[in-house]
């Protein structure tokens, strides 16, 4: 039987090129490299999952490669880079902060910086979670980030830049990563899809980017636990059920029936969700997605923002005409409301039902308000 490997692994970006939604990265790196233009230590700072780490052993594999491609990528056929993709490069050397984040681990890290390459130009130093090491394992380390041998270059990486010291700061060159956007990484998926054979319906990996919020790692990790349960081809049904994420149905019935102040309606959708089996707070979290669905529908400017597929999105929009303005941004407080108040409700379905109701009648209760300020007035 072969070796499973993960798609992050599998498809991990092997030039700059590749890397995914960090362009403003990659095409400043590459310019740096063609114009020689290095500097001694970097800090790679975003949310995880963005590509942080890639991107520094992307560089550190650039940077001794022997035969560097024309667009300042690795040739990855060279010794340098067999070496450092079987992981046996003595040149680049990686640290986790996180569980060797002592002064001892940060000594013993500055002692194998003074000894020079034995292959390539230089000697790369990779510390990820470097917010992890402690007060004392920066100050000695200080130093020698300051002045380090010509040789040596240091490449961290962060999910927390506020917990660095200034002083780390200031001797390195700083890079934001961004959160991915959503189109880029169904483009991924569809890509790595085609390449496995595997067949998918657009709102399945629609879905998938969602719930990775940004982080490409989290879309590919959630990628292949669907495959492993699917039959090869990812279909809808299929990640709601392995996500636990409720099907965009049950809220565009909930919301009709709001506008047409059904209440009864509104309540039994509501149980219909209870006796599938989803929490309030899961349900009341994918009412805030839909709301907010629709109040980018109701603008053109704003659509664009809207990832979902070329029919869903028409649905979002003709659902958006029927609302207005105020009922869902209405709705937005009191569903938000609500489930900040769930967390300490003793009945949660009654605190859900609550916010729903008030939902269903707000243009009676805006009616109201009309006629007693027409009165005092």
């Amino acid at each position: 039987m072969s070796q499973f490997v993960v798609s992050a692994r599998k498809y991990r970006p092997k030039t700059f090129d590749e890397v995914v939604g960090q362009s403003h990265v990659a095409s400043t790196l590459k310019n740096a490299l063609q114009k020689d233009q290095l500097a001694h230590a970097y800090l790679f700072t975003g949310p995880h999952g963005v590509g942080k780490t890639t991107c520094a052993r992307l560089l550190a594999k650039v940077l001794n490669c022997q035969n560097i491609t024309e667009g300042q990528n690795p040739c990855n056929t060279c010794s340098s880079c067999e070496a450092f993709s079987n992981s046996a490069s003595f040149n680049i050397i990686e640290l986790d902060a996180a569980s060797n984040n002592s002064v001892e681990h940060m000594r013993s890290l500055i002692e194998q910086v003074r000894f020079q390459p034995q292959e390539g130009k230089y000697k790369i130093f990779i510390i990820d979670e470097v917010h992890m090491l402690s007060t004392s394992a920066f100050n000695a380390f200080l130093k020698t980030l300051e002045e380090p041998p010509s040789y040596a270059i240091f490449i961290l990486a962060t999910t927390e830049k506020h917990k660095i010291i200034p002083t780390i700061l200031s001797r390195c060159q700083i890079y934001d990563f961004k959160r991915i956007q959503n189109n880029d990484i169904i483009e991924q998926l569809s890509n790595i899809a085609e390449k496995e054979n595997l067949k998918y319906e657009p709102e399945a990996l629609n879905i998938i980017a969602e719930k990775a919020d940004g982080a490409m790692r989290d879309a590919l990790s959630i990628f292949d636990r669907i495959v492993s349960s699917s039959n090869g081809t990812i279909e809808y049904k299929s990640v709601l059920e392995n996500l636990n994420i409720l099907d965009y149905e049950y809220y565009f019935k909930m919301i009709d029936s709001a506008i047409q102040e059904d209440l009864a309606s509104v309540i039994l959708h509501f149980h219909e969700v209870l006796n599938n089996g989803f929490e309030p707070a899961i349900f009341l979290k994918g009412m805030l997605e839909h709301l907010r669905k629709l109040l980018l529908a109701k603008n053109e400017k704003t659509l664009s923002l809207l990832t979902v597929g070329p029919e869903l999105k028409e649905r979002y929009v003709n659902q958006a005409m029927l609302t207005s303005s105020s009922f869902v941004l209405t709705s937005l407080n009191l569903i938000n409301n609500a489930e900040i108040a769930l967390q300490r409700a003793s009945n949660k379905i009654i605190t859900s039902e609550i916010a729903l109701s008030k939902m269903t009648f707000f243009n009676r209760i805006e009616d109201l308000s009309k006629k007693k300020r027409t009165a005092l007035n």
